[in-house]
């Protein structure tokens, strides 16, 4: 495995009077928390860095224990961990990973959660409920995180909710060149937002594709269901590709899909960049009327969603690139030619 500080970016300065000659050096390290150690090990192996060591436990009483088996001291350290369930865990994890990589001395602290947790709470729905969205991130800076890179949150205004910087991240280029690529694109495709909220997303989305735009308007009775109310737009005789960010028991994302399929869509395919696929998901997609269902490899996938229905896109090319872009102190726009921060 390749050395963890080889990956070096060397500048010297010297004193006005040439008396003095100083040189520093810019260390760029990768470790990984428990929760995605197979995409932090594909990230650090694009890169030509070495995975950190660490050691990560928890106790018998359920506190969590972590050092780095290595010195950090003035590196650029990046720390991967998406916070998927047990969230509160991975969540714990990450921030104590933070504090001791700041109290060895690190230079600055990225947190790459590419699924971040808490984000479809970003907004007082009703009387007395918190904003766990903007809780979340006044944790992580208290814990002493100086950046955060992440994949398609919930909503845009969570970037808000930081007071350091925010590298927001998206798949929908990604997705886009996977529908091209089976034909589905131009006229008799349609994208359908899967509610009002991503409308603007999803007229993004079909501006790639060529592509014409529909919205699932939909009634939320409580938290985790959701009706079909209508479907604005038209689908009949097109085929249509359900936009989100995230598929969690599959739920909304099957109504919507037969709600759609009902108003006369030939064909239903769906994409979301984040796959928690709680149970019942997989079960639901597979009594769907759904084709295909693109999703990414941001949190772990369930070995069992390895099914004909379901294609897994990787997204480590893409939180490599702006890690190393991050590092080397460029712009990560340009990198992307804008396309990757959509928000």
């Amino acid at each position: 495995m390749p050395d963890s500080k080889l990956f070096e970016v060397t500048s010297e300065a010297t004193t006005p009077l040439a008396s003095f000659e100083h040189s520093h050096s810019k260390r760029l390290m990768i470790f990984s928390g428990r929760s995605n150690q197979d995409l932090a090990q594909r990230i650090s192996d694009r890169l030509g860095v070495g995975l950190g060591q660490t050691t990560i436990k928890t106790f018998t009483n359920g506190e969590i224990y972590a050092r780095f088996e290595e010195s950090v001291r003035g590196a650029d350290v990046f720390l991967v961990q998406s916070c998927v369930n047990p969230v509160n865990r991975n969540l714990m994890e990450l921030m104590i990973m933070a504090d001791a990589a700041i109290l060895g001395s690190a230079k600055r602290v990225t947190a790459v959660i590419p699924w971040y947790p808490y984000a479809r709470q970003d907004k007082k729905s009703a009387p007395r409920e918190p904003i766990t969205a903007r809780l979340v991130a006044t944790l992580l800076r208290a814990s002493g995180i100086d950046r955060v890179l992440t994949m398609d949150l919930h909503a845009g205004q969570v970037q808000g909710f930081f007071d350091g910087p925010v590298d927001h991240m998206t798949a929908l280029p990604m997705f886009a060149r996977h529908f091209r690529d089976m034909g589905l694109c131009g006229e008799g495709t349609v994208v359908v937002s899967a509610d009002a909220g991503r409308a603007k997303l999803a007229t993004r989305f079909a501006e790639m594709l060529d592509a014409d735009v529909a919205i699932i308007a939909k009634l939320r009775p409580e938290h985790g269901k959701a009706r079909v109310a209508a479907i604005i737009g038209d689908v009949a005789g097109k085929k249509a590709i359900i936009s989100d960010d995230i598929i969690d028991t599959a739920g909304t994302l099957c109504a919507g899909a037969e709600a759609v399929h009902q108003a006369g869509a030939t064909q239903v395919v769906a994409c979301a960049t984040h796959a928690i696929l709680s149970e019942p998901a997989l079960q639901r997609i597979k009594d769907s009327v759904l084709h295909e269902v693109v999703v990414c490899d941001t949190v772990p996938i369930d070995p069992r969603a390895v099914d004909s229905r379901i294609r897994v896109l990787p997204v480590d090319a893409i939180l490599a690139q702006t890690i190393e872009e991050v590092f080397r102190e460029g712009s990560v726009s340009n990198l992307f030619n804008g396309e990757n921060q959509l928000f």
